[in-house]
This record gives C-alpha cells, structure tokens and sequence, in this order.
C-alpha cells in the first residue's frame, strides 16, 4: 500500500513512517501541515492517507478539512485521520456514508498497540469504516433525545459495533452470548430508527448515516 502521512510533529510523523515501512507499507510522501498534504496527494496518488487534525497554519482544523477536500478530489481515497480529539463540526460530514472508499478516525491515546492501528489502516484501505467508539460518542451527544433512548448497555453496543466488530467480538468483550448482541443491536436500529444491515460494516455506516 502506498500511503501519505500529514503529521506537524516531527517524531510522531518519523515514527509513522518507520512503522508503516515496518509492516510491508510505502511512504510515498511525509509531511507537516495541510498545503503540502493536498500537494503530496496530488503528486503520488497514494492508496490510503493517515492525517492529525490540527496542523499549521492555524492549528485548528486544517487537517481535517484537508481530508474533506481530498475525499471531493479523490472519491477513492481511504483517509484515516489520526487525532488527540474529536473535532466536532467536520468529524460527522466526513465520516458520512459516500463512495465507498475507507474512512477512519482514531484518537491517538486510545490505540493500544501499533498492529491495532496498522490493522485499522489496512481494513480502511480496503474500503472498510473504522472509528473510535469515543468519537461516536461525543457526535451523539450532539443528537441528546435520540441517545437518551439508548440504555447504557445498548450505547456500549454501539461504541463497539463502530468500531467495526462483530457480533462475536462484542460478545466476547461484553461477556454475554451472540444472541443477547442481536437483541441489543435490534434494539439500537430500532429506536434510532434505522433499518438492519447484513454486516459490521453497513451497520457503522448506518450510525454514521443517522449522525449527518
């Protein structure tokens, strides 16, 4: 996979680059602020793009509206936007269901171990929908009435089926059965009134439909 990275910390971006080439990936480009992400883009038509959010010149929300313009540009472009939090008023336009190119948004504290975030990349390369389920949280807590409808089990649901899991992972990590996470999944469509989907994948994108 080619990749461009567009990080304005310099150690953080090295290391990027150092673990994406470390897992089999290309860095066709490494930059530090977003002029030179829609440059590099550009200039390498790259598989996959990762980007922080807040990048020169202004240091508010340049990376991300960066990542919004590239996904008009380059309709078949993954983007992965790596941040220390949810930026709020662009997070939901760009994690909207579109073309079918991959989508991510992770914060940067909560990855655990580098193979979770070089997964999370790999699955957006190939057209999936990966997001923290604390970004999905603070978008809901834009919709309060809906939300409210959601017992705290049901919300915990849902964190996790934005991440992309399935309903054997949920169980697992929730220590019920699979037949309890299809009730608690039912239940989620249900009262925030959206239809059933066939797969992980449809089913965060049918969240991420109702957040526009």
């Amino acid at each position: 996979m080619r990749v461009v990275i567009a990080e304005d910390a310099v150690l953080l971006r090295e290391g990027l680059v150092g673990l994406l080439e470390r897992f089999g990936h290309t860095v066709a480009a490494a930059v530090g602020d977003a002029p030179a992400l829609l440059a590099a883009v550009a200039e390498h038509r790259p598989d996959a793009v990762v980007t922080d959010v807040r990048m020169p010149p202004g240091f508010a929300d340049e990376g991300l509206r960066a990542a919004l313009e590239l996904r008009e540009r380059h309709p078949d472009l993954a983007v992965l936007v790596l941040s220390q939090y949810v930026e709020q008023t662009y997070a939901a336009e760009l994690l909207e269901p579109g073309n079918g190119a991959g989508i991510g948004y992770l914060l940067k504290d909560r990855i655990g171990d580098v193979r979770e975030f070089v997964d999370a990349l790999d699955r957006v390369a190939a057209g999936g929908t990966v997001v923290d389920p604390e970004v999905v949280r603070q978008l809901l807590r834009r919709r309060r009435d809906p939300l409210a409808r959601l017992t705290p089990r049901e919300q915990e649901v849902l964190g996790l089926i934005a991440e992309g899991r399935t309903n054997a992972s949920i169980a697992k990590e929730l220590f019920v059965t699979e037949a309890a996470v299809a009730k608690h999944i039912a239940n989620i469509f249900a009262k925030l009134d959206l239809p059933p989907a066939a797969d992980g994948h449809r089913r965060v994108l049918a969240v991420l439909e109702y957040l526009k």
